[in-house]
């Protein structure tokens, strides 16, 4: 039988290895993502999102309601700001709302 090490790690040192050696952090990126708009925009945005992923840099948000995608179309600055403000290591430039 193989000598077992001794040494200890704490999982959140482990995680981030784990997350790259297997490729999954595109995966929690995009959960991440979800959260963040979940959490920034409340339910009644959420009630009218149909999808929210990250594909490169830009936040592509679909909605199934136009008025909402016109009045939210207005502030995407402001919603890329709030989402880079939200998400540490995740860079948002730009939103498309479809």
């Amino acid at each position: 039988m193989a000598k077992r090490e001794n040494d200890t790690f704490k999982i959140k040192d482990l995680i981030p290895g784990m997350l790259k050696e297997n490729k999954l952090q595109k995966g929690m990126d995009q959960i991440l993502v979800k959260e963040a708009w979940e959490d920034i925009m409340g339910k009644g945005v959420m009630t009218y999102t149909e999808s929210v992923f990250l594909q490169k840099s830009t936040l592509i948000v679909k909605l199934s309601s136009a008025p909402l995608r016109e009045e939210l179309s207005y502030g995407k600055d402001k919603i890329v700001k709030m989402m880079n403000d939200h998400l540490i290591h995740i860079s948002i430039k730009k939103v498309k709302l479809i």
